[in-house]
């Protein structure tokens, strides 16, 4: 009989799972005994850590992405969303892009199906707001930037121009110290390129409700990323919360009040919605609740890990894993394995990983680092940053894109060219089919 595992999510649990699963259970797939099936909206992996540098253009957006379908032969990708999991039935309902959704039937789930950004009700966020968690948002918010410096140049109007040029960052962990320092690095670049623009007239307001700036390499290392932000003009507000932003007037906590055209949102994850749509059991932080081996507690024939579940830190008890792409990969491992040992009827093995540290960039030739207790910064921590994650890039295909696009950089400047025409491509069609029929 055949066996039946269902991945929920394409993400880098997801993916890395059916890569090892593919791998371990070649001849089983062979023969017929067991198929892998992923479900996932998006046809592709995003290498999230890349989505700055991508935002930056310092990296192709498509660089930063693996195809399921080219990583994963042996696998049936479905591109849809799961809307409902009955693991009591053990079926899922899924929401194909088109068409009408249909039950999928399975043996085994792996819940992978990832996190999305936890927003609070503030009047006006979606106004100017835009998140940092798919490609699709780091190519928006480049465009963005370029076409805003465009505005700025091209009006004579003052308050135009100081709205254009106030960009603001909600969130000072990782995505946005990073997403901040790189798009600072690119538009100051930029400016040699314009007139009337220097580095001085564009303002960046990093806003952070708690009191420290990069809270994962420590107390000293993020002290020194708060003085290296300021030091490069950029307003760091900590201890504040955005209270609203409608209209593009953005309004703090600390009192202060100004206009702005953009507002990323980087302040945390949530769970994917799906994890509330299924029997299965969650913690008291809506993840799926999970064992130190990445079963779901309490339930047969279930696996969880990444950013969706609650996985305990055997190493520091009573605590449970970060949800970073440094646990998600090496869970994968162990996950899949697991699977591996579940359809072999054998004993399974827990999920153990010390925390090593983190890296974090902060634009061109800049980084901080604290990996096993060792301080770094400037230069050796970019390097170490950038090192670490083509390391945990997938394929071969992917890593060798990546280090071309960072030699090319070397030798020839960033391009600084908006096509915000690309998210309203019809625009230009529609306005010349309105003339024709005057």
């Amino acid at each position: 009989m055949t066996k039946h595992i269902l991945i929920v999510g394409g993400g880098y649990v997801g993916l890395y799972t059916a890569l090892r699963l593919q791998r371990r259970l070649h001849r089983e797939l062979r023969d017929g005994q067991v198929r892998i099936t992923i479900i996932d909206p998006q046809s592709y992996m995003t290498y999230q850590p890349f989505l700055p540098e991508a935002a930056a253009g310092n990296l192709s957006p498509r660089h930063v992405v693996a195809p399921l379908r080219r990583v994963l032969p042996k696998v049936r990708i479905l591109n849809g969303a799961v809307t409902r999991v009955d693991h009591a039935e053990r079926t899922v309902t899924f929401q194909p892009a088109e068409g009408e959704a249909r039950r999928i039937g399975y043996d085994l789930i792996v819940m992978a199906a990832g996190s999305i950004s936890r927003t609070l009700p503030i009047p006006g966020l979606t106004d100017i707001g835009i998140g940092l968690k798919t490609v699709g948002e780091a190519i928006a918010l480049r465009n963005r930037v370029l076409h805003l410096l465009d505005v700025a140049e091209s009006t004579d109007d003052p308050e135009v121009r100081r709205r254009a040029l106030t960009f603001v960052v909600v969130g000072a962990g990782f995505a946005g110290v990073e997403v901040l320092a790189e798009l600072e690095d690119m538009a100051r670049d930029s400016t040699r390129y314009y007139r009337n623009i220097k580095p001085s007239d564009i303002r960046w307001v990093l806003v952070e409700a708690t009191r420290r700036v990069l809270p994962e390499v420590g107390p000293e290392m993020g002290k020194w990323t708060l003085e290296q932000l300021r030091e490069r003009g950029i307003e760091v507000k900590l201890d504040t919360r955005l209270e609203s932003c409608v209209g593009g007037h953005v309004v703090l906590s600390d009192g202060s009040a100004f206009d702005a055209e953009t507002l990323v949102w980087t302040a945390g994850v949530k769970p994917s919605t799906v994890v509330n749509a299924s029997d299965l059991p969650l913690d008291e932080r809506g993840r799926i609740k999970t064992t130190t081996m990445l079963t779901v507690a309490g339930t047969p024939d279930a696996f969880a890990a990444g950013d969706a579940a609650g996985v305990p830190d055997v190493t520091n008890p009573g605590q449970y894993c970060a949800p970073n792409a440094q646990h998600a990969v090496r869970q994968a491992k162990v996950l899949a394995d697991n699977i591996v040992r579940r359809l072999r009827g054998e004993q399974l093995v827990e999920y153990r990983h010390k925390y090593v540290g983190s890296v974090a960039g902060l634009g061109l030739h800049q980084g901080v680092a604290n990996v096993y207790g060792v301080k770094l910064r400037g230069f050796p921590a970019w390097f170490m940053h950038r090192t670490y994650h083509l390391s945990r890039v997938p394929t071969l295909n992917r890593k060798v894109r990546v280090v071309v696009d960072w030699t090319l950089a070397l030798f020839f400047k960033r391009e600084t060219i908006s096509l915000g025409e690309m998210e309203h491509p019809r625009d230009g069609f529609r306005a010349a089919v309105a003339t024709t029929h005057r």
